[in-house]
């Protein structure tokens, strides 16, 4: 996409983090914009505070990217107010730390509705529209550099951004053999200084259950620090929104924007290839 002024862009996960830098970055460019966010309050004052960037027009909706029956409606309301949908970003996501053994299942059906399935729903519904619309499109998928290489402590954010990360390259494939104009990017930042660290704060009530012990142990309160240790302390967000809607511009694949991982990207496919597996003490540099 090399204009951006009156098309429509449509950004899940709007109201923080990365999703609200790229609402104030398809606003300087004078984009129409859907901004959505499971919180009301939150998205619409991000979408106000954008506005006064250039915008042509914002609007927003509430809605659970968990839940398909509110992605399908959110794309019905903007097909009804624009008439068409030229940029989605799938950006709304969440972190879930902790070992698989003390995890509760309830967390890995969240992150992976949220990170994997939320992509599924929106592309699902999206791509037909744009292939009728006969112009060219976009779709950037929020994905993460841990969707191309692997840690300990976290295998469910892993686990949910590699499936992110394949998803959208044979979607992409799938795409071409089609011959659509539609050009999909992955964004594969490390630690950025977003609101990740507090998603607990936007767990919907159908994952919730006080009751469980696991929320009040020390396992989790440490996964918690640990994610906020990372978060806060991790790269300026300033320049995320011009970084990927310039990728955009240039029909780029992967966006990646911390040179730090491409020699553990590298390594890991060098260990594949020779069939070595995961090293914890090569990992952490011991």
């Amino acid at each position: 996409m090399k204009e951006f002024k009156n098309k429509v862009a449509l950004i899940t996960g709007a109201a923080n983090g990365f999703g609200k830098e790229f609402l104030k970055e398809a606003s300087r460019r004078g984009m129409r914009i859907a901004a959505l966010d499971i919180e009301k309050d939150e998205v619409e004052a991000a979408a106000k505070e954008a506005k006064e960037l250039g915008a042509a027009e914002i609007f927003t909706i509430q809605a659970d990217v968990t839940k398909v029956e509110d992605c399908e409606r959110a794309v019905d309301e903007v097909i009804e107010k624009f008439g068409a949908i030229d940029l989605l970003m799938n950006n709304a996501g969440v972190v879930v730390p902790g070992d698989i053994w003390d995890t509760p299942v309830r967390d890995w059906e969240w992150i992976t509705h949220a990170n994997f399935l939320s992509h599924v729903y929106f592309m699902h519904k999206v791509i037909p529209i744009m292939m009728k619309q006969g112009t060219h499109c976009n779709i950037v998928n929020t994905c993460s550099v841990a969707g191309l290489i692997t840690s300990n402590g976290m295998p469910a954010y892993h686990a949910t951004k590699h499936a992110a990360v394949a998803l959208s390259e044979s979607v992409s494939y799938d795409l071409q053999a089609k011959g659509a104009d539609i050009s999909v990017s992955i964004y594969c930042p490390g630690f950025v200084q977003t609101d990740l660290h507090h998603a607990e704060r936007h767990r919907p009530e159908q994952y919730k259950d006080a009751s469980d012990p696991y929320y009040t142990s020390k396992e989790f309160a440490m996964g918690q620090k640990i994610a906020e240790q990372v978060i806060v302390t991790g790269m300026p967000i300033d320049s995320v929104g011009m970084r990927v809607f310039n990728a955009i511009e240039e029909d780029q694949f992967y966006i990646l924007t911390h040179p730090i991982y491409t020699t553990l990207i590298g390594k890991r496919v060098t260990d594949m290839l020779a069939g070595k597996g995961p090293n914890l003490i090569e990992l952490r540099g011991k």
